[in-house]
């Protein structure tokens, strides 16, 4: 479990850096708190965090379940994928929102998985 802690936390150090891209976005493009739209620029980096707030909801209870019920190093390589796309779909939406579409695919089928895993496993568990 403690390659599932460390993925869990560099999920969320990954979280906290977009955050902060924001932010300096927010200064850079001149859209002042509590604005959330202004320069289309900026629109791109807060919703790259709003999408990941969404997608982190989903990845990480399902990856504690997952690495219980089926296998924590599955799941913890599930995890660096989902932290790939995530960069990848920082990257892409942020240059072009039409780019973002591998990046989410490698956030989104994760999250597949893992949800899949931790539901059938628990099932599997009780039975």
């Amino acid at each position: 479990m403690e390659l599932v802690t460390i993925v869990i936390a560099l999920a969320l150090i990954e979280y906290m850096y977009i955050a902060m891209q924001v932010g300096a976005a927010r200064g850079k493009y001149g859209v002042p708190a509590p604005a959330t739209t202004g320069d289309p620029i900026f629109e791109r980096y807060y919703r790259v965090q709003q999408n990941t707030v969404e997608q982190l909801v989903i990845f990480l209870p399902s990856m504690l379940g997952f690495a219980h019920y089926v296998m924590p190093l599955a799941a913890a390589a599930l995890g660096l994928v989902f932290i790939l796309g995530r960069a990848l779909y920082l990257t892409g939406y942020v240059k072009d929102p039409g780019k973002r579409s591998t990046g989410f695919m490698l956030t989104f089928v994760p999250n597949v998985i893992l949800v899949l895993g931790a539901l059938i496993g628990a099932v599997v568990e009780l039975f």
